[in-house]
């Protein structure tokens, strides 16, 4: 049995953020991570982020996610275990892991889930034909592998990560065809769009993918354009000759582990999908139990970062470590994601946790 006062479990970068801050708060951290390294989404962002100094403004997101990860191997109070899947979270505490061809037990004081987002897929004829990726995984092929997923792409989806991804392709010397969206609107920065179309890319908003077709892989794609009702308009159907087909339609919380761990959940549109209630230091409805980042509601890695850095402090501060400074360190993090949800964008995640206070009062 592995005892241990704070357990961690993801390793992007709300989970590095929650490691780091606990640590140096004085807690002994172990963070467990499935992959063969921690940073999460952060490894094969390439982009820069904005937000404020705080946020790493400036930075691109594999800069970040070194910086994290250097930060953690440097602290001898935090412990990383990579290529190691946490398998459940029982009744009386202990949790169970998989790594290395072992089943470890760890017996852990308070837990922060750090597990983050799954890619949300759409329903359509042949959306099984190979040639048809979500958007982290193309990033992933670019950033991580370096190759190229084909030659002419689709993107479906134009919010940031539909986005950013088009934008990379066209660097790593690959023709878009187009950006379709669903929506009446870009719901990305404009930033990136604006980009994009100097580049001479159509974003089509109001329009969606009907079918794919090909033989052994996708050789094209049917488009077309919708109503205000969100329904096709007939004769406006236009072929497209392409051979990806890249899905950028949105994320969900992976919160199996939440739910196994017997979590009060809640179902919420703007948070994308089911997340566990909690109050406004981000413990869940299981006492010591903490949530961050995309898990608790999926938003961008900013936020997640902050969100990690509030719940490390709020389970050290817990255990007893760094009292004197907990209150200050938390109104800190607590504005800053204040001033990362005060734009349009934000708005939808304010609401969305406006809907976890309604919750018979669990959360703030």
């Amino acid at each position: 049995m592995k005892e241990i006062e704070i357990l961690i479990i993801g390793g992007g970068p709300a989970g590095l953020s929650a490691a780091v801050a606990a640590a140096d708060l004085g807690a002994s951290v172990l963070l467990i991570e499935r992959d063969d390294k921690p940073g999460g989404q952060l490894v094969k962002q390439t982009h820069k982020f904005f937000g404020s100094k705080k946020q790493y403004a400036g930075d691109r997101g594999y800069q970040i996610g070194d910086f994290l990860i250097e930060k953690c191997e440097n602290n001898p109070k935090v412990e990383v275990w990579t290529e190691t899947t946490v398998l459940g979270i029982y009744e009386d505490g202990v949790v169970t892991a998989e790594g290395h061809g072992k089943h470890i037990k760890i017996n852990p004081e308070k837990i922060i889930v750090a597990t983050g987002a799954s890619e949300k897929m759409i329903t359509f004829p042949n959306n099984d034909l190979p040639g048809i990726y979500g958007a982290g995984a193309v990033q992933t092929l670019m950033n991580v592998h370096g190759i190229v997923p084909g030659q002419r792409v689709l993107m479906i989806g134009a919010g940031n990560i539909g986005l950013i991804v088009s934008y990379q392709l066209m660097q790593a010397g690959v023709e878009i065809a187009g950006i379709i969206e669903a929506s009446p609107t870009i719901g990305g920065y404009l930033v990136h769009a604006s980009k994009i179309r100097r580049a001479g890319v159509p974003i089509l908003t109001s329009h969606t993918i009907t079918e794919a077709y090909g033989q052994d892989s996708v050789e094209g794609a049917i488009i077309c354009k919708l109503d205000e009702k969100w329904q096709p308009i007939p004769g406006s159907e236009q072929d497209l000759k392409v051979d990806v087909i890249c899905l950028a339609v949105g994320l969900s919380p992976l919160t199996e582990l939440c739910f196994q761990a017997d979590c009060q959940m809640k179902y919420v549109p703007e948070l994308s999908g089911h997340v566990p209630i909690r109050n406004k230091y981000l413990e869940t409805t299981r006492l010591g139990l903490y949530v961050a980042g995309d898990v608790s509601g999926v938003e961008e890695a900013s936020s997640a970062m902050v969100e990690g850095r509030l719940a490390g402090v709020c389970a050290a501060s817990s255990l007893g470590h760094g009292n004197d400074v907990t209150p200050k360190l938390q109104a800190e993090a607590l504005a800053e994601l204040s001033e990362l949800r005060a734009g349009p964008a934000g708005q939808k995640t304010v609401k969305g946790i406006m809907k976890l206070m309604n919750k018979g009062g669990a959360a703030c």
